[in-house]
C-alpha cells in the first residue's frame, strides 16, 4: 500500500553542516553519512512523520551559493525551483554563521519558505560563540531552531517547526540606491516564469548568472535589461560582482549585530592538536603513510584478502558449501553441458557465486569498514588540504583527492563523485586519473594479497603506481587546455568516530556492493562460459598471447585480463587463483600486478564514464590507458630482470 505524500520538505546546506544526519534523524531511511564534502551527490527522498502529518523529506548535495559552479550546487538549485517545496530548511554550522547567512538571504530573496537551522550549536558553544536565536528569528522573519544532529538535540523543536511553518513575507535588508532601483527596473519587465521570486532573478542576472543569461535572451525587452545592466556595471570600477558581494556581507553584519557573541574560548582539545599535525606537511605525509600501512596493508590486504579470504574458501565453502553444491547439481542436473553452466571453469558457481562471496566481499567490507572510519572522524577533508600542492601539478586541487580516494572503494562510485569538481576540464583529468591508476578496494585487496609475503613487491609496485600517476597526471594537466581552479572546502572538526555510524555506513556499502556486482559477476560468467563453449574466448586469449610474451606472462594470463575488463577485481581474482596454483613467481605475480592495476576500466565504470565525460572522451581515455597498461606491464618486466629488482 502506497504512503499518502503530505508536505514536502526540502534540506539545504553546505558540505558538512549535518544535512544527511539530519535526513536519516527524520526518515530512518539511511543514506551515506560522511564527514567531507561530496557525498550526497544524488538526491536522497524518505518519508517523515511529524505529529500525524506525513512529510517527504528531500535531502540535497552540498549548496555554497543559489548562483551554481559544481554539478551538485546546479541540482540543488534546480530542485529547489522545480518541486516548489512547502519548507526549506537551510542547514548551516553555527560557528560559521556570519559566513553561511548569506546563503540564506539568497534563499529569501528567492521567495522560499525558509527555516533556519543552527546546527552544530554544541561546538559552536564550546568555541565561545553564542547566537541570540529569537533575536534573529525577529530580524530575519523565520524560524531559527538551534540543534546538534550528531547528538540528536533540538530535532524535535526543527520537526515541531516545520510542521507547523506558516509562510510570512520576510523583510529583506536592502542594497545601495543604485542597484536597488536596476532590480527594480529589471524584475518589472520580466515575463516569463523563472520558478523563484522575480527580484532575485534579477539579481542572479546582475550577478551573470549562465542559467539566466541563457533565459535572458527570451525576453522581449532583452535589450534594455542589458543596457541596465551595463550601465549599473560601469559604476563600480572593481566589478559588479564584487560590489554585491561586499553589500551582501555588510548586510550580514548588520543583521549579526547585537546577535553573535564571542566569549571566551575553552581550552584546546586533544583533537584540536592533533590536528595540527594532521595538516602540516612535516607530520601529515608520515601520518598519511601510516594510515595506509595501518587501514589498507594489513586490515585490508592481510586481514581481509588473506585471513578472510583464506577461512572462507578453505573452511567454510571447500567443507560445506561446495560438497552441497556438487551433490545438488549431480542430483538434479543430468545434462554435462548444465553441469559445467554451474560447476565448469567459468560455472555459475564456481566463478560467479565463489569469486563474489569468498574472494570480493571480505575485501571490499573491510575498506569499507577502514575507510568509514576515516569519514566519521574527519580525516578525508584535512588529506585534501595536505595533498592540495601535489595535484596542485596534476592540474587539479585538494577536492579531486575525494573522488581519488573514493575509486579504492569502487571506479564507478567515484566517477559520479567528479561532479564535485568545478569545472569540465577537472573532472574529464580525475576521470582519467581514475580508470588509469586507481584500483578498486577489491582489486587493490586482491593485489596486496598476492604480494603481501614479500614486502619489498608491495614497495615496488606501489612506487610504480605512484609515478605513473604523477606522470600521467603532469602529462594530461598540460595537454588538456584550461586552468585550475581555487581551491576552498569546508573543515568539519576532527572528531573519535561514532561506532554506531561506522559499522552502518560500511554495511549499506557492503550490501549495495554485493547487490550490484553479484548480477555482473554471474552474467560475466555465463557470457564467458558461451564464450568458450562456442570457440569465441580462445580466439580472443590466443590473439592476447604474444601480448603476454611481452609481458614475460604465461599465456594462460591473458584470460585475466579479459576477464579484467569485465570486472577488475575479476581478473585480480583470476590472478589470485594461478598464484595459489602455482603458476606464477614473484617477478612475474608483480608484471601482471601493474599491468591489471592500469589496465582499461571494468564494463560499469566505462558505463559510467560515457554517461558523465560522452562516448567520444571515453573511448580516448580507453585507448591512452590500454597502451599505458601494456607500455608500463613490458617496462615493469625489464626492471625486475636486474638482479637488485629481482623479487
Amino acid at each position: 500500500m502506497t504512503q499518502h505524500v503530505g508536505k514536502k520538505a526540502v534540506l539545504v546546506g553546505a558540505p558538512n553542516v549535518g544535512k544527511s544526519v539530519l535526513f536519516n534523524n527524520f526518515t530512518g531511511v539511511y543514506v551515506t553519512v560522511s564527514n567531507y564534502p561530496g557525498t550526497t551527490v544524488d538526491i536522497g527522498r524518505g518519508m517523515g512523520r511529524f505529529d500525524g502529518n506525513n512529510w517527504e523529506i528531500i535531502d540535497t548535495p552540498g549548496l555554497y551559493s543559489f548562483i551554481p559552479i559544481t554539478e551538485e550546487e546546479k541540482v540543488t538549485r534546480r530542485l529547489l525551483i522545480s518541486e516548489r517545496p512547502d519548507v526549506v530548511v537551510h542547514v548551516i554550522d553555527a560557528k560559521n554563521i556570519r559566513r553561511m547567512l548569506n546563503m540564506t538571504l539568497q534563499l529569501l530573496e528567492a521567495g522560499l519558505p525558509v527555516i533556519l537551522d543552527l546546527n552544530i550549536i554544541d561546538e559552536a558553544e564550546r568555541d565561545g560563540v553564542y547566537i541570540k536565536r529569537s533575536l534573529l528569528a525577529e530580524k530575519l522573519g523565520i524560524p531559527v531552531v538551534a540543534t546538534s544532529a550528531v547528538h540528536r538535540t533540538g530535532l524535535k523543536e526543527l520537526k515541531t517547526a516545520v510542521n507547523r511553518y506558516q509562510y510570512h513575507q520576510p523583510t529583506l535588508p536592502k542594497f545601495s540606491r543604485a542597484i536597488e532601483e536596476a532590480l527594480e527596473r529589471i524584475a518589472g519587465m520580466l515575463v516569463q516564469d523563472y520558478g523563484m521570486n522575480k527580484r532575485m532573478v534579477a539579481l542572479l542576472m546582475l550577478q551573470s548568472d549562465p542559467e539566466m543569461r541563457e533565459k535572458l535572451q527570451q525576453e522581449p525587452r532583452v535589450a534594455l535589461i542589458r543596457k541596465i545592466i551595463g550601465d549599473l556595471a560601469a559604476l563600480y570600477p572593481d566589478g559588479l560582482d564584487y560590489a554585491l558581494a561586499a553589500e551582501r556581507q555588510a548586510q550580514v553584519d548588520e543583521i549579526l549585530a547585537g546577535i553573535v557573541r564571542y566569549g571566551k574560548k575553552r581550552q584546546p582539545r586533544l583533537a584540536e592538536h592533533i590536528d595540527k599535525f594532521v595538516r602540516q606537511p612535516l607530520t601529515g605525509l608520515p601520518l598519511l603513510c601510516l594510515v595506509l600501512y595501518l587501514g589498507l596493508y594489513q586490515f585490508v590486504g592481510r586481514f581481509g584478502a588473506g585471513f578472510l579470504v583464506d577461512w572462507l574458501d578453505k573452511r567454510l565453502f571447500a567443507d560445506f558449501i561446495n560438497p552441497m553444491v556438487e551433490r545438488a547439481v549431480f542430483a538434479y542436473l543430468p545434462e554435462e553441458w548444465m553441469r559445467s553452466l554451474i560447476l565448469g571453469d567459468y560455472g555459475l558457481f564456481t566463478l560467479g557465486v565463489r569469486y563474489a562471496v569468498v574472494i570480493i566481499l571480505p575485501i571490499v567490507g573491510t575498506f569499507f569498514l577502514a575507510f568509514a572510519l576515516l569519514e566519521d572522524c574527519g580525516y578525508l577533508p584535512r588529506l585534501a588540504m595536505l595533498v592540495d600542492g601535489f595535484f596542485r601539478g596534476l592540474g587539479l586541487n585538494g577536492r579531486a583527492v575525494i573522488p581519488i580516494t573514493l575509486g579504492l572503494g569502487c571506479g564507478s562510485m567515484a566517477v559520479m563523485v567528479t561532479r564535485t569538481l568545478e569545472t569540465g576540464r577537472e573532472r574529464f583529468l580525475a576521470t582519467f586519473l581514475l580508470a588509469l591508476t586507481i584500483p578498486c578496494s577489491a582489486q587493490m585487496g586482491v593485489v596486496l594479497a598476492l604480494l603481501s609475503h614479500n614486502g619489498k613487491a608491495v614497495l615496488l609496485w606501489l612506487a610504480y603506481i605512484t609515478v605513473v600517476f604523477g606522470l600521467a597526471g603532469w602529462l594530461a594537466a598540460r595537454l588538456v587546455p584550461g586552468r585550475r581552479s581555487a581551491f576552498y572546502m569546508e573543515l568539519p572538526p576532527l572528531r573519535l568516530p561514532v561506532l554506531s555510524n561506522v559499522l552502518t555506513k560500511a554495511y549499506t556499502r557492503m550490501v549495495w556492493y554485493f547487490v550490484e556486482i553479484l548480477p555482473v559477476f554471474l552474467t560475466t560468467s555465463l557470457a564467458l562460459w558461451f564464450a568458450d563453449k562456442a570457440g569465441i574466448l580462445q580466439s580472443l586469449v590466443g590473439a592476447a598471447k604474444p601480448w603476454m610474451m611481452l609481458l614475460g606472462l604465461p599465456p594462460q594470463t591473458a584470460q585475466m585480463f579479459l576477464f579484467g575488463f569485465f570486472r577488475r577485481d575479476y581478473g585480480a581474482a583470476g590472478l589470485y587463483d594461478m598464484a595459489a596454483a602455482g603458476l606464477l613467481d614473484a617477478n612475474q605475480l608483480f608484471v601482471a600486478a601493474v599491468t591489471l592495476t592500469l589496465f582499461v576500466p571494468c564494463v560499469a565504470q566505462f558505463a559510467v564514464m560515457i554517461k558523465e565525460r560522452g562516448l567520444m572522451a571515453s573511448l580516448l581515455m580507453v585507448l591512452l590507458i590500454a597502451a599505458t597498461a601494456l607500455g608500463s606491464g613490458i617496462i615493469a618486466n625489464w626492471l625486475v630482470s636486474f638482479p637488485a629488482l629481482r623479487l
